[in-house]
């Protein structure tokens, strides 16, 4: 819990008419991604709270809750350890909860996809009017633009419509997008009395609620990076730890690249969470190391991984959670190279940048 004061609880206005339950289950799905999906020690914390800020009481008690966690189906003891864990419910449940947090204020939409500034014969209606084209069907046709153009041009005594008054609603491509999420699970991301991880793991679950429900023909794969690579699934999300790890960047930019080869996908991203510089490269069964400023063999990798995504049309976009002078320094050289874009964030604003920059990107065509 390093990096969380709690404070007395009020409630807020959303709150209000809910039922104990309902009040007490927000604060456990907090704290469930706070200890990584602990049932047991989310528990003990709210017994701890609960003594201090009396979050229960007479008729409904800790133990009611408990009871109707296991009633509802948001928590289990059916398995070899008879341990308390989370369902499947509760992990759709943290996710929903992640994006009504960080994204609650969007306006809802269409079906899901993302449209590119490219007009033609497209599968989505505009405000656009073009001349016909052969291909064009009768429903695309402007009745009113029509008439008005044949009588424009042919005069009002004997009507004539031929094809070069025809106007048509212009259509838009709708474009698909697959992203990498590379998230930093190097040891920094909790010292200094500082949980970064947390954050990190909400952005993470609200981006794939949000892709999921509303962009479904979008890909997104999470990628972990800290003395290695590796990929985790969405479900996952929330038991995500911070480990004593370096920072191989290089081993997440390669692991990102490979996934998004195998994506058929034009429009192809990276966003990447860290908080720190590059430390750590792998080299055969060894790691090379150093933790100590900007290790110019680290770094000089690291700068030719970008140029390679720039080459090949994968932009990256960094999120970078600290401020340090000389951090901003390597990310400044790492955008340029990538010709990506970079954003210096606190950790309160991190989600609203990353789906500005996201919902963004979808209207371009980065191969072009």
């Amino acid at each position: 819990m390093i990096g969380y004061r709690f404070t007395n609880y009020t409630p807020g206005p959303e709150q209000e008419g809910q039922s104990t339950f309902d009040q007490l289950l927000k604060i456990f799905m907090e704290l469930m991604v706070i200890t990584s999906g602990d049932v047991s020690e989310t528990l003990q914390w709210m017994n701890s709270l609960d003594n201090q800020y009396g979050l229960t009481n007479d008729e409904y008690g800790m133990g009611d809750f408990i009871q109707d966690l296991k009633d509802k189906g948001y928590i289990t003891e059916e398995n070899q350890k008879g341990e308390f864990e989370v369902t499947a419910k509760t992990e759709r449940k943290i996710r929903r909860d992640a994006l009504e947090e960080i994204f609650g204020k969007l306006k809802k939409s269409g079906k899901g996809d993302h449209k590119t500034p490219y007009s033609g014969f497209g599968d989505e209606p505009s405000t656009d009017r073009r001349d016909y084209q052969f291909g064009d069907t009768l429903e695309q046709i402007s009745m009113t633009d029509s008439i008005r153009n044949a009588q424009i041009n042919h005069g009002l005594g004997d009507f004539t419509l031929t094809e070069g008054d025809l106007e048509v609603n212009d259509t838009e491509y709708k474009t698909q997008t697959s992203t990498v999420l590379m998230i930093d699970i190097s040891h920094s991301m909790i010292l200094y009395g500082e949980d970064r991880i947390t954050p990190a793991k909400k952005v993470g679950m609200a981006l794939a609620e949000l892709i999921t429900t509303k962009y479904r023909k979008d890909t997104l794969d999470i990628i972990v990076f800290g003395n290695d690579a590796w990929q985790i699934q969405i479900k996952d999300l929330p038991y995500l730890q911070v480990g004593p790890y370096h920072t191989n960047t290089v081993a997440g930019l390669e692991l990102a690249m490979d996934i998004l080869r195998r994506r058929k996908t034009a429009n192809k991203q990276i966003f990447m969470i860290t908080d720190g510089k590059p430390t750590c490269l792998k080299q055969g069964i060894k790691y090379y190391k150093n933790s100590f400023g900007l290790d110019s063999k680290i770094l000089n990798k690291t700068l030719n991984l970008g140029a390679q995504c720039r080459r090949i049309g994968i932009p990256v976009t960094t999120f970078m959670i600290a401020s340090d002078p000389y951090l901003k320094q390597f990310v400044q050289k790492f955008t340029q190279v990538n010709n990506g874009n970079a954003y210096y964030s606190s950790l309160k604003g991190l989600g609203h940048l990353i789906f500005e920059d996201y919902r963004r990107n979808r209207r371009k065509n980065f191969k072009q």
